[in-house]
């Protein structure tokens, strides 16, 4: 299975506000936001290929309400605890990334990367709806790429914040509290 051609242009168009917004992470290879683009791609050519799906999705539709929950939360404590400065200038972050405070209070205490969960509920989610060959592997690549951006992010936290980060890596969990 592969995106039907009348769809292009619906992947294209998205390609193009991704690379848009990622434009100065993509000059930045190794970068967070670098890895972070390639898994948005994956997710969104799986979003395009499945998104004419019909049948039962119970698995799927509680995999993309839920990514709703650590989105919502973790952009919430970064914008309300993060405060955000100029002094933080790497032009790799999207504007609520440049966080000058770390934040390890509400979802944050237990997961680091409550955002990166968020989009991994996403991506099984739009895998589910219609499951194929071509979607597992697109699913799979999305998740590596979530994976190296996390890590690449724990990197620059660290370079940032220093044995702050370190400390709180050793008390919180990457995805999954209590797993992972």
């Amino acid at each position: 299975m592969s995106i039907p051609f009348a769809d292009l242009p619906l992947f294209s168009l998205g390609t193009a506000a991704l690379a848009w917004i990622s434009r100065n992470a993509l000059r930045q290879p190794g970068s967070h936001g670098f890895w972070r683009f390639f898994a948005w791609e994956t997710i969104l050519g799986l979003s395009v290929l499945n998104r004419d799906a019909v049948g039962p999705q119970l698995l799927s539709e509680s995999l993309l309400q839920f990514s709703l929950v650590p989105a919502g939360l973790g952009l919430l404590a970064l914008i309300r605890r993060g405060k955000t400065g100029v002094e933080r200038a790497d032009t790799a972050l999207l504007g609520f990334e440049r966080t000058t405070r770390l934040v390890t209070q509400g979802i944050y205490r237990h997961i680091r990367h409550p955002m990166y969960l968020a989009l991994l509920a996403l991506n099984w989610g739009m895998f589910f709806r219609a499951p194929s060959v071509t979607g597992v592997a697109l699913a799979a690549l999305a998740s590596a790429f979530l994976l190296r951006t996390a890590y690449a992010e724990e990197a620059e936290s660290v370079a940032y914040f220093g044995e702050p980060y370190r400390d709180y890596m050793k008390r919180s969990w990457r995805f999954i509290p209590w797993i992972y």
